[in-house]
């Protein structure tokens, strides 16, 4: 998989989020999708390979991890909050969805784009 398909695949479902907002505060070689300030999405090559890091609640990062060889543990991030996907096969609308959900459910009410306990849950599919 080469990391136009990886990091478009990625960017494709972030856009299409209510507030998503592309920024490159690392510089041009990381892109960093956020929500109301907050990151939830963040996409670079780490020497050779494309990675996408996505937030995850903690018991369901372990889950993937243990699930799927190609979910590691978040790349510069918190390990137990964060998850690296390497395979664009990794890269659903799910995975996006929820960590863009996880972060929106910490932002104050009033300022919130979505309900994140219903917004995206009538499409998703069984785990």
């Amino acid at each position: 998989m080469n990391e136009m398909t990886l990091h478009k695949t990625a960017a494709a479902c972030a856009e299409e989020l209510p507030g998503a907002q592309l920024e490159h505060p690392f510089g041009d070689d990381w892109e960093v999708f956020k929500v109301r300030d907050k990151v939830f999405m963040l996409m670079t090559e780490v020497p050779g390979r494309p990675v996408v890091i996505l937030k995850a609640d903690p018991g369901e990062a372990h889950a993937l991890r243990e699930q799927f060889s190609h979910i590691t543990p978040g790349y510069h991030m918190n390990k137990k909050h964060w998850i690296t996907l390497e395979d664009r096969e990794g890269v659903d609308e799910e995975l996006v969805t929820d960590s863009y959900r996880l972060v929106v459910s910490h932002v104050p009410r009033a300022e919130r784009p979505v309900d994140p306990h219903t917004y995206g849950t009538g499409t998703r599919a069984a785990r």
